[in-house]
């Protein structure tokens, strides 16, 4: 396995000051953020790293020279948008740039892109079916010819209350996923697994491990407190950020041990990718690349070089 984080949490820097931060803090490698460039509509989004919208082989000729510069590889290619937002025009541009990634990633030897499936928050998973089919058998498709793997992440995507309890992201159990890869049983389509997620809707993150040990991707190291106090005072019916803390690795409710221990057994080798979305660390960007050092020091006890 090969220990990186996810260059979002950086978004002030530059893809060389991230690569060389990365060696810095003895990193491996960094998932590489790709949204296009624009302002960003809520955390975490909106980082670009890596502008695939440039005409022209220049941009990834500049990204393999910082590689090799660095010697920090890169994991993957990250877009984690809503191709399936109910609004046409915004799941189009989703999808037309998602395509553009899926394009990109061979002409800098990679062979994953991370994303979200999506969702109309408005409808119940069997009324998002049909469209769910129709936008990511095509997605599926392209991945297949370019030789690249789709990691879908098992974020639910709740960021306002009025999407509660839909979220903007149909892949967040394994009931979902068995029905996923059934009408779409290529192996170009995984998982990018995060195990926090488990923990705030309560379910068993290493079970899935074993399951869908074929669709695993890519991991992301991210931890999450539940509060049972709170929770015995609001309830599963409340929105999931009233009795959940977002943190990093070690400092929640996973136990890294037994989930590093099933990885292996598994016999999954690629990349874990540190996410940070610790408030408790973001107060300057010197606290965010602190956040990085901690969690590289934590992960190296089952991630040596």
């Amino acid at each position: 396995m090969q220990l990186g984080f996810v260059s979002a949490i950086l978004p002030e820097l530059s893809l060389d000051e991230v690569l060389a931060f990365a060696r810095e803090a003895d990193y491996d490698c960094v998932e590489v953020m790709c949204w296009p460039p624009s302002r960003a509509e809520r955390r975490y989004a909106g980082v670009t790293h890596l502008d695939v919208t440039s005409p022209g082989s220049a941009v990834f000729e500049q990204a393999a020279r910082l590689v090799q510069k660095h010697g920090v590889a890169l994991s993957g290619l990250g877009f984690y948008p809503n191709p399936l937002d109910p609004q046409p025009e915004v799941a189009q541009a989703a999808v037309a740039h998602l395509e553009r990634i899926i394009d990109a990633a061979p002409h800098l030897g990679l062979a994953r892109v991370n994303t979200f499936v999506g969702r109309d928050w408005r409808l119940s998973i069997d009324d998002n079916w049909p469209r769910f089919l129709a936008t990511w058998r095509p997605l599926v498709e392209r991945a297949e010819r370019a030789g690249v793997r789709i990691g879908i992440e098992n974020c639910p995507m709740f960021f306002t209350r009025d999407e509660w309890p839909g979220g903007k992201n149909l892949a967040i159990s394994p009931t979902i996923w068995r029905r996923m890869f059934a009408d779409i049983p290529s192996l170009h389509f995984g998982l990018n697994f995060d195990p926090s997620h488990c923990i705030w809707q309560q379910m068993d993150y290493l079970k899935p491990l074993r399951e869908f040990r074929d669709r695993l991707v890519h991991i992301h190291a991210k931890d999450a407190r539940l509060d049972r106090d709170r929770l015995d005072q609001v309830g599963l019916l409340a929105h999931p950020n009233e009795y959940h803390t977002p943190k990093l690795p070690g400092l929640g409710d996973v136990d890294w041990g037994r989930f590093f221990s099933v990885l292996t057994e598994v016999g999954y080798t690629g990349p874990v990718c540190v996410e940070v979305e610790d408030r408790a660390y973001e107060g300057s960007l010197d606290d965010r690349k602190r956040a990085l050092r901690q969690s590289a020091t934590f992960l190296r006890n089952y991630i040596p070089h």
